[in-house]
């Protein structure tokens, strides 16, 4: 991988010669170096041509200890054998780093509040860059579409490895395509993202590093969804393989000589059964109760792997495979180590941010919390930057409830009017938001598509306490005993539960919508949960209301149908109408059927992705859906407002980030791995 260069005795570089050393530029001093093909980096070859040099490699000197601690892994071998023949080469913002140090970051529990952290270490195809619309390379090299969008071609690096050194091909896509999200054993019904127009697509491996997604309606945003989803289009094979019943006539021994009931079992104890990358490890979590494992994690191509995994928390070290490098040829990351600690207490998580003993915050910090952090910015030697929500926090009423007298209210729309229009917005900003948000209703898109009418914003989002007082006397839901709260219309009490997650909702909008709902006569009682409990609660519909943040922009919902189709939302997400998911996951043989529109909804999803992005086609599309989806009340939005995002100053090359949001995988775009500790 070195390359040797030649000069006089005197050292003079001569004509047609390359440099020995590639110059340490970054984004704020690029050295006259002419950018690439994509914004911030480049491919080995093309930088060494734009800079007139060949790059000599360099990794972190404790990179054996670190590699010893990943159970399963071999001997270290040269920097060169690990790193690929086409490395990515990524330039800082600020300046080339040093190594050292440890990322310490908080999470609030075990798979809540951690896609934040999962964000700093996350690898796909491709990404967004920090302009939130340029995607470009990262585990590919390259990428083509066809000319109808129903053909989409990858190129990966040639030298490519997992983190236990094993080659990465075009095999462990298709493995992951074929053998695991399509295997009904693992996943009952195929994921969205890997189905168009409810048909899945196919997968073709001609070569090594060729990689074809062959899609049978087209999806442009196909593409926008590998650049922003947590999931990753990839598996390990060569490990998992072992297990597969399909593919090893041994699995079930393999298994089960390791202590699994079946080589199914020991996928999903790895893999888990969900798609969600951070499932806690069985291995790690008890390693004394499964000594003889192979592997305590899976392999991954992240830039960091974790070693262990507890209640508290979890500690990862660097990835001695990882594929990108600096100008100068050093092998990111340059952080070693990162310590997540699990605190599912605000006030706790809010005072250890205080106290500067966090180097990173975004998730589940919401703006309520804003005055305390900036006011002790310079004590605690940190910055907080105010960026805009994609996101509002949104308040959906069960439609599916299993109680059918509060089913048959919450499902009236007129009853979801009433609700929506007795929420005081301008109030809840003053005081929730401190003037600093925008009242305004869930309409599927954030923000709108261009073109489609902008007063669905603002859909029953006037606040008129009499307008939704009459309503309710409309639907029958009289207070009989005087007490100044209605009952149900069949004289049953109605107290709504407001069970919330700080992660998804600030309690203070929490504790003002039901004061609102009180002053029409509808009773709740406000209480905090952890997000697990919340999310358990939603999966078994019994929610009276959920409450989480809401919303996604165009470029995403073209790759992903899951705000359009019941229950609009991922388990990590705000979902409702349970039931209607049940009827569509069944094929009708479950559930409660889902009302015609919701139907309609699900068909111009799948035109919209297939439409020419910005076409009249697409806009007209787009309208139907806006339309619908907020005409149907079935998430009443409230407020956007901006957030904060802690960094510690003394984490170089972090650089302002465009929106405080999910929807972007939050660190992703903006290259976590040229982070470095100046202490």
């Amino acid at each position: 991988m070195k390359r040797l260069l030649l000069t006089t005795a005197a050292g003079v570089l001569l004509p047609g010669m390359a440099l020995a050393n590639c110059p340490a530029i970054s984004m704020a001093d690029m050295g006259g170096v002419a950018p690439g093909a994509f914004p911030q980096q480049y491919e080995l070859a093309e930088f060494e041509a734009a800079a007139g040099c060949s790059m000599e490699f360099s990794g972190y000197d404790g990179m054996a200890d670190l590699n010893a601690r990943i159970q399963g892994n071999p001997d270290l071998p040269p920097l060169s054998e690990r790193i690929p023949s086409e490395p990515l080469v990524v330039i800082p913002y600020d300046s080339v780093g040093s190594y050292g140090g440890e990322l310490d970051v908080l999470s609030n529990a075990p798979e809540a509040g951690t896609s934040d952290f999962l964000s700093v270490r996350h690898v796909s195809l491709v990404r967004y860059s920090d302009d939130l619309k340029t995607i470009v390379p990262n585990i590919a090299k390259s990428w083509e579409w066809n000319d109808d969008f129903t053909q989409l071609t990858f190129k990966l690096r040639a030298g490519h490895k997992w983190s236990d050194g094993a080659p990465f091909t075009s095999a462990d896509v298709a493995f992951y395509h074929d053998d695991i999200m399509l295997n009904t054993a693992i996943f009952e019904t195929p994921k969205d993202y890997i189905t168009v127009a409810g048909e899945a697509m196919t997968v073709d491996t001609p070569d090594d590093v060729t990689v074809v997604f062959n899609l049978p309606a087209p999806k442009p945003g196909l593409l926008a969804h590998f650049a922003t989803h947590y999931s990753q289009p990839f598996l390990p094979k060569h490990f998992l393989s072992q297990f597969h019943p399909g593919l090893d006539s041994n699995a079930d021994a393999n298994a089960q000589a390791l202590g699994f009931e079946n080589g199914l079992a020991a996928i999903q104890a790895y893999y888990g059964n969900s798609d969600w990358t951070d499932t806690p490890s069985p291995m790690l979590s008890s390693p004394d109760k499964v000594p003889n494992l192979p592997k305590a994690a899976i392999p991954t191509l992240e830039s960091h792997i974790y070693v262990t995994d507890t209640p508290d928390g979890r500690y990862l070290v660097a990835n001695p495979y990882f594929h990108q490098v600096d100008p100068t040829g050093q092998q990111l990351p340059y952080i070693p180590t990162q310590d997540e600690v699990y605190i599912n207490d605000n006030e706790v998580r809010i005072l250890k941010l205080v106290n500067g003993e966090v180097d990173y915050k975004s998730q589940s910090l919401q703006l309520a919390s804003a005055p305390i952090l900036l006011e002790n910015q310079e004590g605690g030697d940190y910055s907080i930057y105010l960026r805009p929500e994609i996101t509002q926090s949104a308040f959906g009423f069960n439609v599916t409830h299993p109680d059918e007298a509060k089913r048959a209210v919450f499902g009236d729309v007129r009853f979801r009017e009433a609700m929506s229009i007795a929420i005081n917005r301008d109030e809840l900003n003053e005081v929730g938001f401190f003037g600093q948000g925008t009242p305004s209703q869930y309409t599927g898109f954030s923000p709108l598509p261009d073109g489609v009418d902008t007063s669905w914003a603002t859909y029953k989002t006037e606040y008129d306490p009499a307008a939704a007082n009459a309503i309710l006397d409309e639907l029958g839901m009289a207070d009989t005993n005087g007490d100044g709260v209605r009952e149900l219309p069949n004289g049953d009490p109605l107290v709504l539960n407001l069970n919330f997650s700080t992660q998804g909702v600030a309690g203070q909008t929490v504790e003002l919508v039901s004061q609102y709902w009180r002053e029409v006569g509808i009773d709740s009682v406000v209480k905090e949960v952890t997000p697990d409990e919340y999310r358990s609660a939603q999966s078994s519909n019994q929610l009276d209301v959920s409450m989480w943040r809401k919303g996604q922009p165009l470029a995403i919902i073209l790759g992903n149908n899951e705000l359009w189709v019941p229950p609009y939302e991922n388990y990590f997400g705000n979902r409702n109408a349970m039931l209607w998911a049940e009827w569509i996951d069944t094929g009708g043989s479950a559930g409660v059927e889902p009302p015609e529109w919701a139907k309609t909804l699900i068909d111009d999803l799948n035109a919209l992705q297939s439409a020419a992005v910005g076409s009249p086609e697409a806009t007209e599309i787009a309208e139907r859906m806006a339309k619908a989806m907020t005409e149907s009340l079935l998430f009443i939005g409230t407020v956007n407002a901006p957030a904060p995002i802690y960094r510690n100053n003394d984490l170089i090359n972090f650089t302002e980030f465009q929106t405080h949001s999910y929807e972007y995988y939050r660190t992703y775009p903006y290259r976590a791995t040229q982070w470095y500790l100046d202490e």
